[in-house]
């Protein structure tokens, strides 16, 4: 009877610990995969609130994830919390002016010595980041570096970057400020079924 009892109270606490550990394991509410594709939206205003590191973590694990050409993972993500360096940023890209209301932002680079395709690999990266963020009730957005050598040079300037490195987008990341909605990009004429 006291052998019955030890595994009962046994069983009782391998169940309660391997619950803790998934409540740990999802201590950010976050939606399923289709929903946050279809809500993913740009966010241009956040709140001042930092973003707190466990998100942060998420957000570069789930730009990790990403798909890459012959599993080379040409990425590197630089991430910036430094005021000064986002407002100087802010101020010199023409289409990151959000960077100086946004309390961080992660900068999305390549290794050109470990693939000649690093922007398609680094650009599955940042979409991976961007759904996570919409995941994880944080607001972001895209802020094209490459193709363009002046606003490639302004990241290199702020963040002094290798030679070997090269920029691809600045995700200003935070809190929104004001709530957005998802545009509705579907469009039925441009899809095509066995010919064109």
């Amino acid at each position: 009877m006291k052998m019955n009892n030890l595994l009962v109270v046994t069983l009782i606490l391998f169940v309660m610990s391997a619950c803790e550990l998934k409540k740990e394991e999802n201590k950010f509410q976050t939606r399923d995969a289709l929903e946050t594709i279809f809500a993913r939206k740009s966010v241009r205003k956040y709140l001042p609130k930092p973003v707190e590191k466990e998100k942060l973590d998420i957000l570069l694990k789930a730009g990790m994830a990403a798909p890459s050409g012959k599993d080379v993972r040409p990425w590197e993500f630089l991430v910036i919390t430094d005021r000064v360096v986002l407002d100087s940023m802010a101020a010199a890209l023409p289409y990151a002016k959000m960077l100086k209301d946004a309390p961080m932002a992660i900068v999305v680079c390549g290794d050109t010595t470990r693939s000649s395709y690093w922007y398609l690999d680094c650009s599955a990266a940042t979409q991976n980041i961007l759904l996570a963020a919409e995941a994880l009730g944080l607001g972001a957005v895209w802020t094209a570096t490459y193709p363009y050598p002046e606003r490639m040079e302004v990241v290199r300037k702020y963040v002094v970057l290798p030679e070997q490195i090269n920029s691809l987008c600045v995700i200003p990341v935070g809190y929104p400020a004001l709530p957005h909605s998802p545009k509705n990009k579907w469009d039925e004429a441009k899809v095509h079924y066995n010919k064109w």
